[in-house]
């Protein structure tokens, strides 16, 4: 199974890239996480329509066919980690890649929202992009070790 991260947005702080790298290589070889990130629409005077819809269109070009899509909204489900845990071994017994998506500054197009298979949220904190992404990462990881019994998350 291959897990996705689309995320709107190129530049990431060293200290955000550090991070990000050090969980990404911890992932066992049958769980590969990939980051793909796209180009954030520049602001300038467009409507929030143009730029949802600039981004939209990258974020779908990023994406492989008959993938699963998971938002990160703040309107999704919250879980815990054991929950996503779950979710993870759900995703994994499908057989399905999924791609978690991470939308821009002004977070993704209603549409592509709705048209998504699940919404998560993250917090209920409004968190800076680069740690939206280390977070993300690092509780992939630990409900990796969740499902695999690794002393990594304790209870």
């Amino acid at each position: 199974m291959k897990l996705l991260i689309v995320a709107v947005g190129q530049r990431m702080p060293a200290w955000a890239q550090t991070a990000y790298d050090d969980y990404a290589k911890r992932f066992p070889p049958e769980l590969k996480v990939e980051l793909k990130a796209v180009k954030t629409e520049p602001r300038g005077s467009k409507s929030l329509d143009t730029l949802y819809a600039a981004e939209r269109s990258r974020i779908e070009a990023a994406l492989p066919r008959g993938i699963r899509i998971v938002v990160l909204d703040e309107r999704g489900s919250a879980l815990t980690t054991v929950a996503l845990a779950g979710r993870l071994k759900q995703w994994q017994l499908s057989g399905d890649d999924v791609a978690l998506v991470i939308g821009g500054p002004d977070g993704l197009d209603p549409e592509f929202r709705r048209c998504a298979h699940e919404s998560i949220r993250l917090s209920d904190l409004t968190l800076p992009h680069a740690m939206a992404r280390v977070l993300l990462i690092e509780q992939l990881y630990r409900a990796w070790s969740v499902n695999a019994s690794h002393p990594y998350h304790r209870e």
